[in-house]
C-alpha cells in the first residue's frame, strides 16, 4: 500500500478509507502545543454570524500539504456528538471545517439556539497529531 501513496491525491487522503488511513503514520505533536480560541469566549451570546478566531501556542500555521516541522493547520468542530476517529484523515463536513489554507479565522453561521465548537489541529494530511492538540470545547449560544 506504501507505493500508492505518493499517487493519492487530497481527495483520496480525506476520503479516509481504512486501507489508506491505515498506511498513514501520525505526526508527533510538538511538546506543549495548544489551540484555543480567541473568541468568542465559551458562554457567549452572539449574532446568527458571528467570527470565530483560533489561537495557537507551540507550533505554527502551515496549509495543509505542506511539510513544515512543528506545523498543521484549523479544524472547527461544530456540534459534534462524538470525536472524529483520531486515526485517519478528518473528513470535510458540514460539522468538521477545514481551514487547509492556513486560516486563522472564519466566519460561522448558525441557526439560533445552543452550540458547541472545538478547534482540532491537523498535520499535512488532516489527520490529528499524537496527542490531539484539540482546544477545550465551547459552548455558544446564538441569538
Amino acid at each position: 500500500m506504501r507505493t500508492l501513496l505518493p499517487c493519492l491525491g487530497l481527495a483520496a487522503l480525506l476520503a479516509g478509507t481504512s486501507a489508506v488511513a491505515a498506511d498513514i503514520p501520525r505526526t508527533p505533536a510538538p511538546e506543549g502545543a495548544k489551540v484555543y480560541f480567541i473568541e468568542p469566549a465559551d458562554g457567549a451570546t452572539v449574532d446568527k454570524t458571528f467570527t470565530v478566531k483560533f489561537g495557537l501556542k507551540g507550533m505554527g500555521v502551515a496549509p495543509a500539504g505542506v511539510d513544515s516541522p512543528a506545523t498543521g493547520h484549523h479544524h472547527l468542530l461544530i456540534d459534534l456528538k462524538e470525536q472524529p476517529a483520531m486515526n485517519l484523515p478528518l473528513p470535510m463536513t458540514d460539522q468538521i471545517k477545514h481551514f487547509g489554507k492556513g486560516q486563522t479565522e472564519t466566519q460561522v453561521t448558525l441557526p439560533p439556539g445552543k452550540h458547541t465548537l472545538q478547534l482540532l489541529v491537523g498535520d499535512k494530511n488532516h489527520v490529528p497529531f499524537d496527542p490531539p492538540v484539540e482546544s477545550q470545547q465551547i459552548t455558544v449560544n446564538v441569538k
